[in-house]
């Protein structure tokens, strides 16, 4: 199946591709069951805390991934706007008020460190994902800026992008959407072989981040940049928002599968978990396939990413 075949969410994508920043926003008018697990040291991020179980809130109406690091948390005040002007959101008498969570990658070392998503770009993909969806692997949305192998420096750096895979079973569907802006390399699961990450210093080969590392062993207190790998997983499976929660956390085993090092400090690494439908489902299996569809993403992402910016990407890698 195919991400697009999940029923009760759409996703929306805008990007400048001159810029080299953009945003992907997940709907849900009727509102969707969701859970979060923060992994890395440096998450850009807004409104997270509703999705704690202990919080009040049951149901979200969106989850929006965007370039400009915390300076494009503006662009969820677009996506609350054009949901508002459709009478989306909570129920508060006077109005609806959209429950909207967002996080952020740091693509400013990309293209235009200046121009970053904002309330327009919120406003055009969320209009976008309730007319017309356009999700997209690639340099799409919030992938437009992605970039992985980063710990030298930009020189050495690749493109990366956005990426999805989805399963079902039965009845029961199983898919992520992951943003791929990493630190550390990406290997591919099945086979173990890195296939995208820190560049030769001439730029025609792979070399080994955490080898770099052991190499370069003394202290940094800066990393120059900051990274982060984010990720939306989605199930037709019935879970309430703590059961998400632990299944958000049973996901990020699928980020340890395929990039090396991750969890850093230097990167926000965050997953998101949804449900979106009422199939009985036990919550271990549903966070094992999760691990799985998320570690296939994220080699989605890397593989369908283009050159753009003067950073090659895997498939025009000279081997």
């Amino acid at each position: 199946m195919q991400i697009h075949d999940f029923q009760g969410i759409r996703i929306g994508q805008i990007e400048d591709m001159t810029a080299g920043t953009g945003c992907t926003v997940f709907l849900s008018e009727q509102g969707m069951r969701a859970g979060l697990d923060i992994r890395g040291g440096g998450p850009a991020s807004r409104e997270t805390p509703l999705l704690d179980p202990l919080m009040a809130a049951r149901l979200i109406h969106a989850i929006v991934l965007s370039g400009g690091s915390a300076f494009g948390l503006g662009a969820a005040d677009g996506v609350m706007r054009c949901l508002e002007e459709r009478g989306i959101g909570f129920d508060v008498g006077v109005t609806k008020v959209p429950l909207v969570v967002q996080s952020d990658i740091f693509d400013l070392t990309v293209g235009d460190p200046y121009v970053r998503p904002g309330v327009s770009m919120g406003y055009a993909a969320a209009k976008r994902a309730l007319e017309a969806p356009n999700y997209r692997d690639g340099n799409y949305g919030v992938g437009c800026g992605a970039t992985v192998g980063k710990i030298a420096g930009m020189n050495t750096c690749m493109k990366s992008g956005i990426g999805s895979y989805a399963i079902q079973i039965a009845d029961l569907q199983v898919g992520a959407v992951v943003v791929v802006n990493a630190l550390g390399d990406v290997l591919d699961a099945r086979t173990g072989k890195q296939i995208a990450g820190l560049l030769t210093q001439d730029r025609s080969g792979l070399r080994s981040t955490a080898a770099y590392m052991k190499g370069n062993s003394q202290v940094v207190s800066n990393r120059f940049v900051e990274n982060t790998t984010l990720a939306v997983v989605m199930t037709n499976a019935a879970f309430d928002k703590a059961e998400l929660c632990k299944i958000a956390g049973m996901a990020h085993d699928g980020y340890a599968r395929s990039i090396h090092p991750v969890h850093t400090s230097a990167d926000g690494d965050s997953i998101y978990a949804v449900s979106l439908g009422d199939v009985p489902a036990d919550m271990d299996l549903i966070g094992t396939l999760a691990a799985e569809v998320v570690s296939e993403a994220i080699c989605v992402a890397v593989r369908s990413a283009e050159s753009a910016f003067g950073f090659p990407a895997a498939r025009d890698l000279i081997r």
